[in-house]
Parts: structure tokens; C-alpha cells; sequence
């Protein structure tokens, strides 16, 4: 699996086409939709456009707290009494994407949204709830990443011989040559 964005879609098409020719199975491509900054879903989001607003999977709690609290774009309203009356803009409002992508709870995903729509929430709180969910999955991650030895670095960088056929293909490609085979013993047998 690579990773990469929609701009180098064309590259993936292009290997697509040109892969039966080469004899190898034609890649897949999966689309997602863009993780936005905490600035706002149309301001980029890269750790060079300033490290500061930008939750890094090497901070610690204290910095992911201050990051969501001071730079997360609302989409909740100016004051309380506003925010009771009238909700907030789920539109605009980063704390609630954050959440989609990682919540797993989808009913609690949908209760917040509901009740921070219709003012019931504040972005206080749905930031509060964000801090948590953010904060286990990068502790979780940081503790992972500290088993990772050396070694393990080392083999990773390794140069390695790649087989084109990975062993999960082989009975597929097997089932589809004896299909071949057997199309043109028949054409040869029709022709006799």
C-alpha cells in the first residue's frame, strides 16, 4: 500500500493501463477525503506552515490540549446565549471533522452532532471530547513507536528482492494460465 494524494492520480491510472503488459495485476487506488487543518478545512495543513498549529504525533498531552483549545477553527457561535439559539456551523467547524475520522463510536459521533447543532453543546465541550479521543490515539502511537528497535529500522531500509507475484496471487494466477491453456486447446481443437 502507498500512500499518496489525488494529484498523483494520474500516475496510478497510467500503471493501471500499462500493467497487464508487464504482466503484473493492476494496482488499486483508494480515495479519502482530506484530514483538515486545525485553521479551517481550506487552509493547508503541513507542520512548515507553522509547527505551533499543528497537532504533531511527538506531542506531548499538554501541547495537543493547548493546540486544540487555541487554534481548532469553530464553527460555534460568539457567545453562549448565540450559540444556545442558534447552534453551531458544523460546516465549518474542525473539531466535529477531527471526529469523524476518529471517533469510533458512530453514535456518539452523531449525538454530538446533534446536540452542538442545536446549541445544546458547547465548543468547549466538543473540544474537550476531541482532546481525549486525540490524545489516546497519539500516546497509544507514541508507545508503539517506542518498541520499534534498530533492528527493526535495519530491515525496514534493507534492500530486499521484491516478488512481483506476492504468494497470495499465486493461485489466482495459476487458475487464470490453465484458463489460457485451455482456451486455446480449444480454439487448436476447433480448428482440426
Amino acid at each position: 500500500m502507498i500512500p499518496a494524494a489525488i494529484d498523483q492520480d494520474p500516475y496510478f491510472r497510467m500503471t493501471r493501463d500499462v500493467a497487464h503488459r508487464l504482466k503484473y495485476m493492476k494496482p488499486a487506488s483508494i480515495y479519502a477525503s482530506f484530514f483538515p487543518a486545525l485553521a479551517g478545512k481550506k487552509k493547508k495543513m503541513s507542520s512548515s506552515a507553522g509547527a505551533p498549529k499543528s497537532v504533531l504525533l511527538t506531542d506531548d498531552k499538554k501541547s495537543i490540549k493547548d493546540k486544540i483549545n487555541k487554534h481548532a477553527l469553530s464553527g460555534g457561535q460568539q457567545t453562549l446565549e448565540l450559540q444556545r439559539e442558534l447552534g453551531a456551523d458544523l460546516d465549518i467547524d474542525v473539531p466535529v471533522a477531527w471526529l469523524e475520522f476518529f471517533l469510533e463510536d458512530d453514535d456518539e459521533l452523531e449525538e454530538i452532532k446533534k446536540e452542538y447543532k442545536a446549541g445544546r453543546k458547547t465548543t468547549g465541550e466538543v473540544k474537550a471530547r476531541l482532546i481525549e479521543v486525540i490524545t489516546e490515539f497519539i500516546m497509544d502511537f507514541q508507545a508503539k513507536r517506542a518498541k520499534v528497535t534498530d533492528a527493526d529500522v535495519e530491515l525496514f531500509k534493507s534492500i530486499r528482492q521484491i516478488n512481483p507475484y506476492p504468494a497470495a496471487w499465486k493461485d489466482e494466477l495459476e487458475k487464470r494460465a490453465a484458463e489460457r491453456r485451455a482456451q486455446e486447446d480449444a480454439k487448436q481443437k476447433a480448428k482440426e
